[in-house]
């Protein structure tokens, strides 16, 4: 059965003020995706051109660099962005998402390396299915990795200009 799917994450502090997220949509989601991706693959570009240059000194380290740099590369690129910008990517700046506790608290290392770790079972079988589905059917469009980590994709809200 289908949770009641919401568009909206609202927190409230033990002072009572309420905190109102609007929670992104996937289209948002699949497009700051596609950002991320695409850095990856620049930054997996770039490994393969050092890989190439390493062909002078030894030709199977020349072929393991790119692959071994390429999937560093692809699991350390969202855990340190998110770290580093507060639950932000390239992609999620660019489109003005950001990833946040489902109760409001900071993002801790552990659950950015979980989200982002279990990103690779919600890829499965391809095309983000497995994600997909469970976001599908959470609550607040939580993929796996987020479900896990107790934590939600939001639209990063716009500070408005004074009158």
């Amino acid at each position: 059965m289908k949770s009641a799917r919401q568009s909206r994450l609202s927190i409230e502090t033990p002072e009572g003020v309420v905190f109102s997220f609007e929670i992104a949509t996937p289209v948002t989601r699949a497009l700051a995706w596609a950002v991320d991706t695409a850095a990856i693959a620049f930054a997996g570009i770039l490994a393969g051109q050092i890989g190439k240059a390493l062909k002078v000194v030894n030709s199977d380290v020349a072929g393991a660099v790119p692959v071994v740099a390429y999937f560093v590369i692809s699991v350390a690129y969202p855990i340190l962005l998110e770290w580093r910008w507060r639950g932000q990517t390239i992609g999620k700046r660019l489109f003005g998402l950001r990833v946040i506790d489902i109760h409001g608290l900071r993002l801790q290392l552990p659950q950015i390396v979980i989200r982002n770790l279990l990103r690779f079972v919600d890829m499965l079988p391809m095309f983000y299915l497995v994600g997909g589905m469970a976001a599908f059917f959470s609550r607040y469009a939580q993929r796996l990795g987020d479900l896990a980590a107790n934590t939600v994709v939001t639209r990063e809200r716009k500070a408005e200009a004074p009158d």
